[in-house]
Formats: structure tokens, sequence, C-alpha cells
């Protein structure tokens, strides 16, 4: 039996002493929610305060991005080894804005994932595919692609503690959402995939989640799939009395 997880995405939001705030108020509200994995994702700026805000529950603090490279040069990155010093347990990674805004491709994102599990973070890989891309016909061959260049050289020992996100691009701050049937179609094709590249046992214990304009509203529905694992929330939890109604779907 996967456990779900349930992730909030912040992107570009709340300062240090919003995201104090946030955490007063969703701490208490998801306080007897163990039926799930709680992840949050402030920005950079904000996770020493998001990391002490929720220091004694069972909420994880997660980066959006992590830098490949150990240390050196690079102006503006952050390291895995800075963010595990922060007291984050987990790393997006290859969200499509950084596909899209950024340039992330895919052998960018191996090389991240291979980072964050050498700092014991727990990468959470996003896959997903554009709306002309799902028109023509190339959903299947752009999650593949994704899949194994991002997993690629990777054992099953590495490959273990990884976590999918399919977040459909045409979906995500939208207000469309990919139907239960579509999502669930999308992250059983994954998980075939993940079998053929590592074993059937591994790719049956992958939590796989969905992203892409996730709310209170549709969360049950999303859920009652039994290929989707959790959801990596974007918008909506930024409040925290929506972000813990998601949680306690």
């Amino acid at each position: 039996m996967r456990r779900p997880v349930i992730a909030g995405n912040w992107k570009m939001y709340k300062t240090q002493a919003e995201t104090r705030a946030y955490f007063a108020t969703l701490a208490p509200l998801v306080a007897r929610s163990m039926h799930c994995d709680i992840i949050v994702a402030p920005p950079f700026t904000a996770l020493p305060a998001a990391v002490e805000a929720a220091h004694g529950n069972s909420i994880s603090i997660s980066a959006q991005d992590v830098c490949g490279e150990a240390e050196g040069a690079f102006t503006g990155e952050v390291s895995a080894a800075m963010l595990v010093d922060t007291g984050c347990r987990a790393v997006i990674i290859a969200h499509s804005e950084r596909r899209k805004f950024f340039g992330e491709t895919d052998e960018r994102a191996n090389k991240k994932i291979k980072a964050a599990l050498a700092a014991g973070l727990t990468p959470i890989l996003c896959v997903g595919e554009t709306l002309a891309e799902r028109e023509g016909g190339k959903t299947e061959e752009v999650l593949e692609r994704q899949f194994r260049s991002g997993v690629a050289a990777l054992d099953g020992t590495d490959f273990l503690p990884i976590i999918l996100a399919y977040e459909p691009v045409w979906a995500i701050g939208t207000g469309d959402t990919a139907t239960p049937e579509m999502a669930a179609e999308a992250h059983l094709f994954l998980r075939q995939r993940a079998a053929e590249a590592f074993t059937p046992e591994l790719a049956s214990g992958l939590r796989i989640l969905y992203g892409g304009s996730v709310n209170p509203g549709n969360i049950k529905g999303l859920m009652a799939q039994v290929e989707i694992d959790g959801a990596l929330v974007g918008g909506a939890s930024l409040n925290p009395e929506a972000f813990a109604s998601i949680v306690n779907f």
C-alpha cells in the first residue's frame, strides 16, 4: 500500500513573516492528519522560517529547485548540501515552469536528481506534456522521454526514494484539470515505464502525484483513482485553510 503524499508548491510567494503566519494556521488543521505525508515547498528565502515553524509536527519542508553541482562558481545557485543545512528533506526537480521559463533540460534534471540523492534529499521529479503535445498525440512519447532521461543510469537503490509528479502543463494555473481518468492513465503509463526500467516491485511502490489546478473541490475525485498517490498543489496551497482541506481529503 503506497502512502499518499500531499505537497504544496508556493512558487514565488510569501516572505518569512508570511511563512510563520501560514504555519501557525496550518499546523493545528493538519495535526491529526496521519493518513498521508505532508510536504510544503516555500521559496529559498523562506526555507529557514518554514523549517523552524514546522518543527515538531508532521510537515516536511521541500525546496523548489537545486543545483546539480556540489559547489563552485555558480552565481545564484543553491546546492543540495545547502538545502540539507536549512533542514529541507525534499526538493522539486524540473517543474514545468523551470522547463518553460528557465530552460531546464532532461539531462540537467538527471544531474539534479543525483545531487539530491547524494545529499539525502527526496527528489520530486516533475513530468508532463504541453497542450500542443497532447493534441498531437505525443503525451506518452513526452512522458517516456522525460522519465527515462530523468532517472538515466540510476540503479534500483537510487530510484527507490524518488517521487514522480505528473503535471500536464496545459492544466497548471489555468483552472483546467485533467479528468481523474486521464490522470490515472498517465500515472499507469509512468508506472509501467518504471517497471521496465527497474523492476515491477519497485514500480509498484513508486508514488506518483498529480499536479495541475488541484483544489479542495477536485481532490476527492483524483484520490479515488488507485493510480494517483497524491497531489502537487500550486495556487491552492498558498491558503492554509484550502491546503488543509486538500490534505484532509
